[in-house]
């Protein structure tokens, strides 16, 4: 008797046994065919869509096509096979099965909407290379349809989670709007606002962003959801609203940055009365110039041209063309400038004559440094400045300012009078 209920226990655990080992065996092949079905609609529809295009994937990078879409959408295949087949497998937990089920559809859900984020994105970098794309930008508008598009998905992957109607979750949400949208104001405009920075790439940890309504003026040291730190030049570190970087002006220098050069934007103050004609023993004066020898050269033979075509009346100095100090400083100012070995010559460079003010006649130097580096930067600046306030006297110009305590004094002594004990006083 009791060798047989052995053998029935026996038999029955083992019965028990291979059910176990059917139902892993389900959950096994169920696996295997959602891998195999993934495997291939992916190569399939990846080289369908690169064959008729008829381009490679390597040259479509290099275009700067994205088509990450199609990976996206054939991650759905292999959840639709899981998502069919799980009630198929042999002793699997109803509770489990259900789970598995919404799980799924919200992954399908999820990967649909990240799909369609990236299709509008090919589609915007499409319409960038258009001409017209510049003037009529569709970027707005393509990141508010995927706001909606994000918006819809979740609203969809917590129905198919929870297993309910989208329809309830909505007339849920819509009663509680109002009140969400009082208490959490802030945190909502912080996201907004978190979210456009992100996508339009506005600032990053480690940019150089200017404020001044704000006060701020230094590197970027941390974004979070609702402050931006920045730690100013002088070791201080302000906290702005990130919600501030989308409705307040300010400047970012990170364009300086990536460009390797930074820009110097300086004028020398010349006095107008020291502008003149060049006599001849001046001009070979100059002419020892390294740097002048060709351009007198050149301007000599122009204008020697030109005035052999007024014959009698280029008897006349006054109707002749001649050259000036002043037009000889800025072709040296210029040359200078492309001989040094600290001046960006790939980009804007240049000599320029603003409008007299009263302060003198403005020669603005404009060109780029070939380091951002602020201490070298400065110190290059001031090394140009410095040359050209000392060669200034060499073209017979001078620099203007406004007379000073002693520059009065000079005057009446040198006029003959002596200065009054309240004009020393001043001039003290």
């Amino acid at each position: 008797m009791q060798e047989i209920i052995s053998t029935i226990a026996s038999i029955k655990s083992w019965s028990e046994a291979n059910l176990h080992l059917a139902m892993w065996l389900g959950i096994a092949i169920l696996l295997s065919l959602s891998w195999l079905a993934n495997f291939l609609v992916k190569h399939i529809l990846l080289r369908s869509v690169f064959s008729l295009l008829g381009l490679k994937k390597s040259q479509c990078e290099q275009r700067g096509l994205d088509f990450r879409f199609v990976n996206r959408l054939s991650n759905v295949v292999p959840a639709l096979v899981i998502s069919t087949l799980v009630n198929r497998v042999p002793l699997l937990p109803e509770l489990l099965v259900q789970v598995t089920i919404n799980v799924t559809n919200a992954f399908i859900v999820l990967t649909i909407a990240i799909a369609l984020s990236n299709l509008l994105t090919l589609i915007n970098s499409l319409y960038a290379r258009r001409e017209d794309a510049r003037s009529k930008p569709i970027k707005g508008y393509i990141q508010l349809l995927k706001i909606v598009i994000y918006a819809v998905a979740v609203i969809l992957m917590i129905a198919s989670l929870f297993d309910r109607s989208p329809l309830i979750l909505l007339s849920g949400l819509g009663a509680m709007a109002a009140v969400l949208m009082l208490i959490f104001q802030d945190t909502i405009l912080s996201l907004v606002a978190s979210v456009q920075i992100s996508s339009n790439d506005v600032i990053r940890v480690g940019d150089w962003v200017e404020m001044p309504q704000l006060h701020a003026d230094g590197n970027v040291i941390d974004i979070a959801l609702h402050t931006v730190k920045i730690q100013n030049w002088d070791k201080t570190i302000t906290t702005i609203p990130t919600r501030r970087f989308m409705t307040d002006p300010f400047k970012n220098w990170r364009g300086m940055q990536d460009s390797g050069g930074r820009r110097i934007k300086r004028s020398l103050m010349l006095d107008q009365q020291s502008v003149h004609f060049l006599s001849e023993e001046q001009i070979k004066k100059l002419s020892r110039f390294r740097l002048l020898t060709q351009y007198i050269s050149d301007k000599q033979a122009d204008i020697a041209a030109w005035n052999a075509e007024l014959k009698e009346q280029g008897r006349e100095p006054v109707n002749t063309r001649r050259i000036t100090n002043l037009g000889t400083f800025r072709a040296y100012v210029t040359q200078y400038l492309k001989s040094h070995p600290h001046v960006h010559q790939d980009m804007t460079m240049m000599t320029r004559q603003l409008a007299p003010t009263p302060e003198g006649l403005p020669l603005e130097i404009y060109c780029f440094t070939n380091t951002i580096a602020w201490v070298a930067y400065e110190g290059i600046q001031s090394d140009i400045f410095d040359h050209l306030f000392a060669i200034l006297p060499e073209f017979g110009l001078s620099v203007y300012q406004h007379p000073s305590g002693k520059d009065l004094q000079m005057l009446r002594l040198t006029s003959g009078q002596a200065p009054s004990a309240a004009s020393q006083q001043i001039t003290e």
